[in-house]
């Protein structure tokens, strides 16, 4: 058992709230509320693949500081329905709207996330930074429950970078009042959480339950968030 570390730097889309779920289920009662089937959406699966390729792309574009967030809640929605042949600005606006209510009121969590936390919880100081939307991810913590368990929700929109910029590790630093010695990143995204931390000397565990490409500066690797007792 390491005690060298005093800090938990979490992320939370896809480490701890489960947003693959989450938004597919928004995304499907977004579908049938707007009844797209009859405006030439005939297939769900599709529309939602579609709707996720584009949605990382822009997302890429938020983090690298091309896109604005106000742009990019309403374009992926619009680039989405006019692959499917419909452009109509209103129908865009309502269902980003809907998604941006909706999704971070749905409140599953990956597996292991309340008993690891509870584990946790007892031994370290624990915190959270994360690239989304400061408004829509304190909703998340409150409805699933995860606000208790953390002494501060850091969004890196509010430190002028967004991971993996040095600014938004160094800024959550700060705002821990912590040493990078003292901390340990733990992160699904091999480049946004486990090299950006990396790069200010602060370790990390990759995140890694679909078993993909290992990350070259990851001080450990899980598939599953339980394994963090054998690291902590």
């Amino acid at each position: 058992m390491d005690k060298k570390y005093k800090h938990l730097i979490f992320d939370l889309d896809r480490t701890l709230w489960d947003f693959e779920t989450n938004a597919r289920v928004a995304l499907n009662e977004i579908y049938l509320e707007y009844n797209l089937i009859e405006k030439g959406i005939s297939d769900f699966d599709e529309f939602e693949l579609q709707y996720k390729t584009i949605n990382e792309v822009c997302w890429a574009d938020y983090r690298n500081g091309k896109l604005k967030k106000e742009v990019l809640r309403n374009l992926r929605f619009e680039l989405t329905l006019k692959a499917f042949g419909i452009d109509d600005s209103k129908l865009v606006e309502k269902i980003s709207d809907l998604y941006l209510y909706k999704s971070p009121r749905l409140t599953t969590v990956i597996d292991g996330t309340f008993d690891i936390l509870n584990y946790l919880n007892q031994r370290y100081k624990l915190h959270i930074l994360t690239n989304g939307f400061v408004e829509v991810q304190g909703i998340k913590m409150e409805k699933s429950g995860l606000k208790p368990f953390f002494d501060h929700v850091v969004a890196s929109e509010y430190a002028g970078a967004k991971k993996p910029h040095p600014m938004a590790f160094e800024f959550t630093l700060d705002r821990i009042n912590a040493n990078a010695m003292d901390c340990l990143m733990i992160g699904d995204d091999p480049l946004t959480d486990i090299k950006g931390a990396s790069d200010v000397g602060i370790d990390t565990v990759y995140f890694n339950p679909d078993g993909n490409k290992p990350s070259a500066y990851a001080t450990y690797t899980i598939k599953h968030l339980m394994e963090l007792k054998g690291i902590l």
